[in-house]
């Protein structure tokens, strides 16, 4: 598409947007008694204005029914979660039986490699990004240490190139090739948090298998954000938190999809919970656990209700909305937000903004390296209404999201910029 950086050909897109009408769905915080330019769905999406009838309806059952709630009411509490797989297969391309909500993003990493990093004399190593978000770093650290291992000889760090900001697939191809007879485990962002780049997790994963090591995806950045495809990529595990693109409230429930081979597969370690126990006999309270024979079998303890009550709200609007038509306009949005930034660039000899994520590998979020009055820039835009993520030392991170941002929101965006960029001497 050629884009034009005009407020009338902003409008424009809007006006042809499928999606025009989702953002009613949602409350917009407001700045300066005006509704706020809100660009940081990538750290925490806008609540639904169907959550609090969702939340509601299940305070109004514990309130009428108590315990019998597990029993009663419109969805009863026992089989609560079971709605969410199928929900969730098309937006991370997935059989049902591979899904499961449960826990938080954290504490379903340290499930994941419970089972899957099973570290021999031989194959012990982890191969991840550099500067992983540090809650994975320590999930790695820890795993490593409680198996008897030293991180610093175990943990394989790909890194991008000097002067780079980007970590290329053929340096991850040649770390997996370099220590293809000790690798254990190759675990990598779906999205890296700090500069928006989209992983190659088919290619990873493909590596990974070869290579005689499992492979498995922290998906915080990308589930709700890009196109996945994890049962057809041959993925082994994956995890995600709910509360970014998903919109299912802070610290809201997290999820996690096994492929179907290990799924089943009853025998494998793992760290177990009366809730991942047998359906059938569950409630016999017998010793020896019984996995369930799907992705239920990792879970660990009742569900939370609230907090899937929460989910649930959002994952009915993914529904409605349809899981491409918000792949489609997040990557149109990215995109108009990177002719934008580049048009602000090209008035200057020096550019001061420069964009580290790549354009052929991005999502919704944009990630911007302030090279002057960063701080200030950032706590400017705040001033005027747009709500954005800073990240030390200098970077600013952008997420129009496709469900309540607009084009129009990109336009003005790039607007103040620009004349922030100029005040600050860029320009």
């Amino acid at each position: 598409m050629h884009f034009i950086n005009s407020i009338e050909f902003a409008t424009q897109l809007d006006e042809q947007d499928p999606l025009k009408d989702f953002r009613s769905k949602f409350y917009i915080p407001i700045v300066n008694e005006a509704e706020s330019i809100y660009f940081i769905g990538n750290s925490l999406g806008l609540q639904p204005k169907i959550t609090q009838e969702y939340i509601l309806t299940e305070l109004e059952n514990w309130a009428n029914f108590g315990v019998e709630g597990y029993f009663h009411g419109k969805q009863p509490w026992l089989s609560f979660h079971e709605k969410f797989p199928v929900l969730l297969g098309p937006i991370v391309g997935a059989l049902p039986d591979e899904i499961v909500v449960m826990n938080n993003l954290t504490v379903n990493l340290h499930l994941m490699m419970a089972t899957f990093y099973q570290p021999t004399s031989t194959r012990y190593k982890i191969i991840c990004e550099a500067k992983a978000f540090p809650s994975d770093q320590y999930v790695f650290e820890s795993q490593v240490r409680l198996k008897g291992y030293n991180p610093a000889d175990t943990i394989i760090e790909v890194a991008p190139a000097k002067g780079s900001h980007i970590i290329e697939s053929d340096d991850i191809l040649a770390a997996i090739e370099q220590h293809k007879d000790s690798v254990a485990l190759v675990l990598f962002s779906g999205i890296n948090y700090y500069n928006g780049q989209v992983f190659d997790m088919k290619v990873i994963t493909a590596a990974a298998h070869k290579a005689g090591a499992f492979c498995g995806f922290d998906l915080a950045h990308a589930v709700g954000n890009i196109e996945l495809h994890l049962h057809d990529w041959e993925v082994d595990f994956a995890c995600w938190c709910t509360y970014k693109y998903l919109n299912s409230g802070p610290g809201g429930v997290g999820g996690a999809y096994i492929h179907q081979r290990y799924a089943k597969d009853t025998s494998l370690p793992r760290l177990a919970g009366w809730w991942g126990y047998d359906k059938q006999t569950r409630f016999n309270m017998e010793k020896g656990f019984k996995a369930i024979p799907t992705a239920e079998g990792w879970q660990l303890s009742c569900t939370p209700v609230l907090n899937m009550a929460a989910h649930k709200a959002a994952l009915d609007i993914f529904e409605e909305a349809g899981m491409q038509n918000i792949i489609s306009k997040g990557q149109l949005m990215s995109s108009y937000l990177y002719f934008i930034l580049q048009q602000i660039n090209a008035k200057s000899a020096t550019a001061l903004i420069d964009i580290i994520t790549p354009a052929n590998a991005k999502g919704c979020q944009i990630s911007m390296l302030i090279n002057k009055n960063g701080r200030a820039i950032f706590e400017d835009l705040k001033a005027h209404g747009i709500l954005s993520d800073w990240r030390e030392p200098n970077v600013i991170r952008v997420a129009p999201v496709p469900l309540y941002n607009s084009f129009t929101d990109v336009y003005h965006f790039g607007e103040i910029l620009g004349k922030l960029v100029e005040k600050a001497g860029g320009l």
